[in-house]
């Protein structure tokens, strides 16, 4: 494979030989092997070079995924990080999870570790869990569409446990013309910018469909951000802008000078769903964190 890998970059045997150390008659005999033994033909043998079929362009792609992935089974053991301490986990933007994960650090030790936490939406947290050797997700979405999730985690073999249900709280400047009033509707919030993520996912469903449900069309003015930080700056600088949220730390709400509000109109509920590849045994970091998280829910939520 490094053989057919490096002939199809070089597009020539004498340059790929080169760079191989091997002989052009063997590299040619070792390609030639390995297209019988596949049963396909990898290149065109042309005046111009070796050039991929499309059977070829096929394999070279399996080939270089086998090959990355042989490197980092040889880094991990060569590096000895197969003694480091690991933990990753993939979670959507939300302050009591970031709180918990704070704490988590805090728990660790002296021994080298290798961390990796990951803000995203749950199409990617889920696809992390399935392709990208993440051990944990938190994902979340309304109640409405249980069954979409549920049938599509059992469907990948992905187990799940329930973290907690919610409303959505509406986040806004101190400055904010809604931040006094004591009731506030749907209505109220025609005429200001809504701050919002711009990747909602429902398994089976359009995102068009989705965006319609998440993004309702009775606010006129977006801003889509992905970064909590970003969101919070814009929030705070701008008293026309808010966005709907978890609950909120009081020590964040000081820092950037926000406060939270409860819209009487919202009615629909969020889940936040913990999950993970089924067979996997939690490792006492991934123990550590969970604590963390239920301490976090019980006091922010």
């Amino acid at each position: 494979m490094k053989y057919a890998v490096e002939v199809a970059k070089s597009g020539s045997l004498n340059k790929a030989s080169e760079v191989l150390l091997i002989a052009q008659p063997n590299l040619s005999r070792s390609i030639k092997e390995l297209e019988y033994d596949l049963g396909i033909v990898i290149f065109d043998r042309t005046s111009r070079g070796m050039i991929l079929t499309p059977e070829g362009e096929e394999f070279i792609n399996f080939a270089k995924g086998i090959l990355s992935q042989i490197d980092q089974v040889e880094k991990y053991y060569k590096d000895n990080s197969a003694r480091k301490q690991k933990f990753s986990i993939s979670v959507p933007r939300a302050c009591y999870i970031s709180e918990a994960f704070a704490e988590f650090s805090k728990s660790l030790t002296k021994e080298p570790a290798e961390i990796f936490y990951k803000e995203t939406n749950s199409q990617r947290t889920i696809r992390n869990i399935l392709e990208n050797n993440y051990n944990l997700g938190i994902i979340r979405y309304a109640e409405n569409y249980d069954k979409y999730f549920k049938d599509m985690l059992e469907e990948k073999d992905i187990g799940y446990e329930m973290v907690t249900e919610f409303r959505y709280h509406l986040l806004m400047s101190t400055e904010s013309p809604l931040a006094q009033k004591d009731h506030i509707t749907f209505e109220d919030l025609k005429g200001l910018i809504e701050i919002a993520h711009a990747d909602p996912y429902v398994p089976s469903m359009s995102l068009s469909k989705v965006m319609k449900e998440e993004l309702p069309d009775n606010i006129d003015r977006r801003i889509f951000i992905y970064e909590r930080g970003s969101q919070f700056d814009l929030l705070s600088k701008n008293p026309e802008t808010f966005m709907w949220v978890s609950l909120v730390p009081d020590s964040v709400l000081e820092r950037y000078q926000l406060t939270e509000k409860v819209c009487v109109d919202n009615t629909k509920i969020y889940k936040d769903v913990l999950i993970y590849r089924n067979g996997y045994k939690l490792s006492m970091l991934d123990k550590q964190f969970i604590t963390a998280l239920c301490e976090a829910k019980r006091k922010y939520l």
